[in-house]
């Protein structure tokens, strides 16, 4: 026991798997004196705010008020960087670092600043005492940067404000990428997380001809916030085990004597650069892709590594009180002030910085020059290389409509030939993620331009349908964490995707999509920071047509996720037909910095726009519909509205059944594609004017609107709005089972005989000579449900309902031929 304890212990001299000494003894002395310029600047971050090389004796007022910062995990991520710069400059690698740990920002800011990029970037960050003390007042200071690698940290695709995402967004950055080398920080505490631990599997879908390659670091300095991790406390040949299980060979470098651990480290990183190398040498010489056993290392360190191990007789470094702010009482206690100054002039700032304050020359030479700096890579700014894509004209695969509410196609397959040309068009920079959805999906078409990336083994049944292939354009995987991930990774380094997956389950990602809109609101404020495409999500097999799956599938509450988001970077789209999808697909794929969610159903649908007209409504946003309308030129007496392409179907039923009873009623009908042109003006860039709004919703006639999702959302958007009163919801509202799509409507009152009842109840007019109608009407949805309830289906005279042409539609039609 004593040995198994001994043998994951991060203390002692260097035990690693490579062996070798490839720095000599004038390297040791710069990378040592490097380590010490990095772990100096760590800690002057976290407490300094004057006197930022304590050429003067240190004194309260000198600290920040207010410490703030995590120190523990920065000895480790600093020590990696410092030791790949040497193989960047000796192989010319293309190479980017992903910081996984949370709070992680002293390392990698550390390295930006003595690499010159930060000065670069921030002028007034010189490389000078007086950019220095200005570097380090910034950290977690009000108006300054937070703790995390945001994006004011140069060379960051990732911040890590939620840990679980640092090896899949790695993964997304290489693919199509085959020069670059995701160098990625795994926290041992992150490495607990759902999402990290389903990314360790991205190996079986990176291809080494056409992708680069990843290489993780895992970082095992023993402790979360006040806890052991997990990985950290397990047999050794365990953690080897588990590893090797996912298809990776770990390499060992464990300890904390430095000399040792500096050459136990140069040898590991060479050694994993030279392996990268040769697998894919191998695969492009030979033109077969092949699925390697790649290399990986685990790094283990005392937490807060270099720091005092005991203070007042409490362990500090190598324990949890090193992982954030390592002395937490320097204003309070001149004992453990002295202590700091001491601990941070062990690392010789006179020595490492010279009297200016610059980096001393002979250790600025460990860096690499230009692009080829991490904290410098363009990668690290994708949106300077993001290019447009090539799109096909989306009118082109319009379907024809000669008559509204009439035409019956399926809307969501139409729109995948045009994703299948996307795709085409587009062989090195478009990708289609989901989780295991996209021939359920009607997405199938898109496997004639790329199929599914599939490193794993094959069996003879797989040319039956399997669409799989080592280079293919989708990427399936059931883990709506690790597709999200690589699409982030993939549209940060600069290119362009779309994420599909079921409306239900999309929910597995609220936190993730609240990082990136968080991120991508951060880079409006980023002057420097070039825009990068949009983050598309195509939502479907949608909450009102989970009817079979029952009451577990049914949830349409992301939409209310996204709402909650800044105006600036969110939008939400429900198209009501094929026409309208593919618009709004066409528009979103040509946006940039916006999180744009598609909500369309994937089965057939009543198609109700020619293409112009199509285009037309969504360009608008929000439209009366005057084919279904009978109120021209006359005041209304009440608004039909919808939103969601279900809905609307529903709304359309509903004013036939109304027309059917009165005739001669003035409907005005509504429809909205764009969610947030509901929102008034002062709270979103893409809402109506109040005089807008009640020239199609008017300021004193009831309004029935059937929407997609929970009513609420409408209700919380519509509240400024004149006449917000008159505004009757209707959406879903929990209640569900295994229904027919009817009943499933008639549980939430979103069927078309709860709103021709609800209307019939809002017009005061009709409340007496309309109770026939109503009572017909009631009787009419009991009817329904109970054959629903006998036979399974809906009557087919409800399940297949069109605009009838002895209808409305004649009347529309002698209206505008006359």
């Amino acid at each position: 026991m004593a040995e198994e304890v001994k043998s994951i212990s991060p203390y002692g001299k260097a035990r690693s798997t490579v062996t070798g000494e490839p720095l000599s003894e004038e390297d040791l002395e710069k990378y040592n004196g490097f380590f010490k310029a990095s772990l100096y600047l760590s800690l002057g971050m976290i407490y300094l705010r004057e006197n930022p090389l304590l050429r003067e004796p240190l004194v309260i007022k000198q600290c920040k008020a207010r410490l703030l910062g995590h120190f523990g995990s920065a000895p480790g991520q600093i020590f990696t960087w410092m030791h790949f710069n040497r193989l960047i400059k000796k192989y010319d690698l293309d190479s980017i670092f992903i910081s996984g740990p949370g709070h992680g920002a002293p390392a990698v800011l550390s390295q930006a600043y003595l690499e010159g990029t930060y000065s670069e970037v921030y002028p007034d960050m010189s490389e000078d005492v007086e950019g220095m003390q200005r570097f380090f007042k910034q950290f977690s200071f009000p108006g300054g940067i937070g703790s995390h690698a945001t994006p004011e940290t140069p060379g960051s695709i990732h911040e890590g404000g939620e840990l679980g995402y640092s090896v899949s967004h790695a993964f997304g950055a290489v693919y199509d990428n085959p020069n670059l080398i995701a160098l990625t920080m795994v926290g041992d505490g992150e490495a607990e997380t759902g999402p990290l631990a389903t990314a360790w599997h991205s190996t079986k879908f990176l291809n080494p001809i056409v992708d680069g390659a990843v290489l993780p670091v895992l970082h095992l300095n023993g402790y979360k916030i006040n806890n052991p991790t997990i990985l950290a406390r397990i047999p050794h040949k365990e953690l080897e085990y588990f590893f090797r299980g996912c298809g990776w060979e770990p390499y060992f470098v464990e300890g904390n004597d430095p000399d040792t651990m500096h050459q136990a480290m140069a040898s590991t990183l060479e050694h994993c650069v030279l392996e990268i190398k040769k697998y894919q040498k191998q695969a492009r010489d030979s033109g077969k892709a092949f699925r390697p056993t790649w290399p990986m290392i685990v790094l283990r360190s005392p937490k807060g590594w270099t720091g005092p191990r005991k203070i007042d007789d409490n362990y500090l470094e190598g324990f949890w009180r090193a992982h954030q702010v390592p002395i937490t009482d320097v204003a309070s206690n001149p004992m453990h002030l002295k202590l700091l100054e001491n601990w941070m002039k062990s690392y010789e700032p006179e020595r490492v910085f010279d009297e200016s304050g610059k980096l001393i020359p002979e250790l600025r030479a460990l860096c690499p020059e230009g692009n080829r700096r991490m904290s410098a890579n363009p990668i690290g700014n994708g949106g300077l290389l993001v290019k447009p894509l090539k799109m096909p004209d989306f009118k082109k695969y319009s379907i024809q409509v000669d008559h509204p509410g009439v035409t019956t196609d399926a809307s969501m397959r139409n729109m995948s030939t045009f994703l299948r040309d996307i795709v085409a068009a587009n062989p090195n920079n478009f990708r289609l993620f989901g989780p295991d959805e996209t021939e359920s999906n009607k997405l199938g078409e898109v496997y004639k331009a790329g199929k599914k990336v599939w490193m794993g083994e094959y069996f003879e049944e797989d040319v039956d349908g399997g669409n799989l292939a080592p280079e293919g354009r989708v990427m399936e995987m059931l883990s709506e964490h690790t597709c999200e991930g690589w699409l982030e990774g993939y549209l940060l380094s600069g290119r362009h995707g779309l994420l599909n997956s079921y409306e239900p389950f999309i929910h597995v990602i609220d936190s993730m999509v609240n990082q990136h809109c968080k991120w991508i609101e951060k880079c409006l404020e980023v002057e420097w920071r070039a825009k990068i495409a949009s983050l598309n999500i195509l939502l479907t097999a949608v909450v009102w047509r989970q009817d079979h799956n029952g009451f577990t599938h049914q949830d349409p509450g992301f939409l209310d996720v996204v709402a909650n988001k800044s105006p600036e970077v969110v939008r939400i789209y429900l198209p009501p037909d094929g026409n309208c999808l593919l618009s709004v697909m066409d528009h979103c794929f040509r946006s940039k910095n916006y999180v744009n969610v598609i909500v369309a159903d994937k089965q057939e649908h009543l198609q109700y726009l020619p293409m112009e007209a199509a285009v037309e409504h969504c360009t608008k946003g929000i439209g009366r519909w005057a084919q279904f309308s009978t109120d021209a030129g006359e005041e209304p007496d009440i608004v039909m509205a919808s939103c969601g392409d279900i809905s609307t179907y529903e709304s359309l039923a509903a004013i036939d059944l109304l027309l059917q009873y009165f005739p001669d009623l003035k409907i005005r009908c509504v429809n909205c594609v764009d969610l947030f042109k509901l929102i008034h003006p002062s709270d979103h860039p893409h809402g109506m004017t109040d005089s807008e709004w009640v020239s199609l919703f008017t300021s004193n006639k009831p309004v029935i609107f059937n929407f997609h999702s929970y009513p609420w959302l409408v209700h919380r958007l519509t509240y400024k709005r004149p006449g917000s009163g008159n505004l009757h919801v209707r959406g879903y509202k929990e209640k569900g089972n295994i229904d027919t799509p009817l009943e499933l409507a008639i549980r939430n009152q979103t069927d078309r005989f709860s709103l021709a009842m609800d209307a019939i109840d809002r017009m005061p007019h009709l409340r007496n000579s309309g109770a026939h109608a109503r009572e017909a009407l009631l009787g009419q949805q009991i009817k329904a449900r109970n054959q629903a309830f006998e036979d399974g289906v809906d009557p087919d005279f409800l399940k297949n309902w069109t605009w009838p042409h002895n209808g409305l539609w004649n009347k529309v039609s002698k209206l505008t031929t006359k």
